[in-house]
């Protein structure tokens, strides 16, 4: 039976990336979009090339190098918005330019003007960006809490105007799944012209119901969902691309909707995007949390050697994740490390292997038992940035049961080598102290979390910190043996993440503010 095709848009370079602290470097941006691309991606949101220079240059690097998906750029309903996406797409095989405005009661407040001037500003940009390509995607932000009547004159304007794809967002995860099903069968049944494009759905997930929202839209007509991987976004995050994916092959039953995604590389991207990000998958998230194909209780593991489909509605292997096994060791070579990474989604190159090989000889010295998520904490901590100011030589601590502990740590700092012994509250406090003695600086820290990567006592720590100065947010992630060190080492990729900010911000003057963008 033919199926009606979904098409999957992603916006995880985009809105995915306005996460306070998730900032990508430009070479992580040309690898995700690589990743998207060949998972069978069909639209990727690449950027906003206005906000920044180096926006710019991402997206229209993306665009150059981009086979098969679409690129679309994001731009405000302001012509030089919108002239700066286009000169940014133009370089695509199929570029798209999305333009947006804040069309509720509230949004429409923020640049003070009356329903008739914003229609009229609709119409006056859709038709620019129209004119300049004829992939033309318009949003209404915060689609949700408008008012309805308005919602339908405003998207009948830019219908008219040339819009090929409209975009209903609920940018503040406000609405609910009849709701979200109510609004798409309305504007289709009422709003003229609306069997000749196509309708999106955008939502976050405030309430936990993104998903649910975005699946109830499809249902009632819409066939673009606009998604990010691990629901990487803004606050509580946006619809996850896996979590929709998953929902429409597994039940397609009673959704008979189609995607083209290649499912089976969905763990190698969630993945790689937690790493990039700095922001690590919950255990328990749908799909792609280390716990969701995880069975303890004596009743499920029985069940699971009787029959897996007793308590698993998808098959591990379906989303690209692998059985660990202990195959690694130190006297293992280059060669079976690299097959071993590929096997687990990795593509390295040689100069990348070099630097992977050696850090996992010298975690194999540490280690007896080399699992696979050993191997995947080696490809997502490394602790190379654009620059690395701040490099740690030697790291001491002193612990004791009464009394501060104590922290030596010597640093490279500008190829300058310095020591200092300082103490704190606690081992981790003593060493952050003795970093921030010898490099002073204001940033706050704002999360510390550590967790193990496998079993025992001689597991990898993965920590992750988060720093803020001067509303500038910056992760920093490390994975050591050794639990200090991995704390050191994280806290001190988050400084050198800041300064490369600091310098950017520092000679890009064109960065404009766009954490209010659907």
């Amino acid at each position: 039976m033919t199926q009606d095709q979904v098409v999957i848009f992603d916006t995880t370079l985009r809105d995915g990336e306005q996460s306070p602290g998730a900032t990508m470097t430009h070479a992580e941006k040309l690898e995700i979009a690589n990743l998207l691309d060949d998972m069978g991606v069909d639209i990727i949101e690449a950027g906003f090339p206005i906000a920044s220079e180096g926006d710019f240059n991402a997206v229209s690097e993306i665009a150059k190098q981009t086979r098969n998906a679409v690129i679309c750029g994001l731009a405000r309903a302001q012509l030089p918005d919108i002239d700066r996406c286009w000169e940014a797409v133009k370089h695509a095989k199929r570029p798209r330019i999305h333009t947006f405005i804040g069309t509720s009661p509230l949004h429409r407040a923020i640049p003070n003007l009356t329903q008739d001037e914003m229609a009229e500003r609709i119409e006056q940009t859709v038709s620019h960006a129209r004119n300049l390509c004829d992939n033309v995607q318009w949003s209404p932000m915060d689609a949700t809490r408008t008012e309805l009547d308005y919602l339908y004159r405003v998207v009948e304007i830019a219908i008219k105007a040339g819009a090929t794809t409209i975009n209903i967002p609920d940018t503040v995860g406000y609405t609910a799944p009849r709701e979200s099903a109510d609004l798409i069968g309305k504007l289709i049944e009422n709003v003229p012209g609306a069997d000749e494009i196509t309708f999106a759905t955008h939502c976050h997930n405030d309430l936990g119901m993104a998903t649910a929202n975005s699946l109830a839209a499809v249902e009632a007509g819409a066939r673009q969902i606009e998604c990010t991987i691990n629901g990487l976004g803004e606050r509580a995050g946006n619809t996850a691309l896996e979590e929709v994916v998953m929902a429409l092959k597994v039940r397609n039953d009673i959704m008979p909707f189609q995607t083209g995604i290649d499912s089976t590389k969905i763990m190698n991207i969630s993945r790689r995007v937690a790493a990039v990000s700095g922001f690590p998958v919950q255990f328990n998230k749908a799909i792609v949390g280390k716990n969701a194909f995880a069975h303890e209780s004596g009743i499920h593991q029985d069940g699971m050697l009787k029959n897996a489909e007793t308590f698993e509605i998808m098959r591990p292997e379906d989303v690209g994740l692998s059985e660990t096994n202990l195959v690694m060791g130190k006297h293992s070579g280059r060669a079976a490390l690299r097959d071993k990474l590929e096997q687990l989604g990795f593509e390295v190159g040689d100069n990348q292997l070099k630097d992977v090989f050696v850090r996992f000889k010298a975690l194999a010295d540490r280690k007896k038992e080399i699992f696979d998520d050993d191997l995947i904490a080696l490809m997502r901590t490394s602790d190379d940035v654009e620059s690395s100011r701040l490099k740690i030589v030697s790291l001491a601590v002193q612990c004791g049961t009464e009394g501060p502990q104590q922290a030596e740590l010597t640093m490279e700092i500008d190829g300058e080598v310095q020591s200092t012994t300082q103490t704190g509250d606690g081992p981790v406090d003593a060493t952050f102290n003795a970093v921030k003695a010898l490099f002073p600086h204001e940033a706050r820290l704002q999360l510390y979390q550590v967790h193990a990567v496998t079993e025992g006592t001689d597991a990898q720590a993965t920590v992750s910190v988060r720093m803020e100065e001067a509303g500038r947010i910056v992760t920093g992630q490390s994975a050591d043996t050794d639990t200090v060190v991995a704390s050191a080492k994280a806290y001190v990729h988050a400084l050198n993440r800041l300064l490369v900010r600091r310098e950017k911000a520092g000679t890009d003057r064109r960065e404009v503010s766009y954490k209010d963008v659907s």
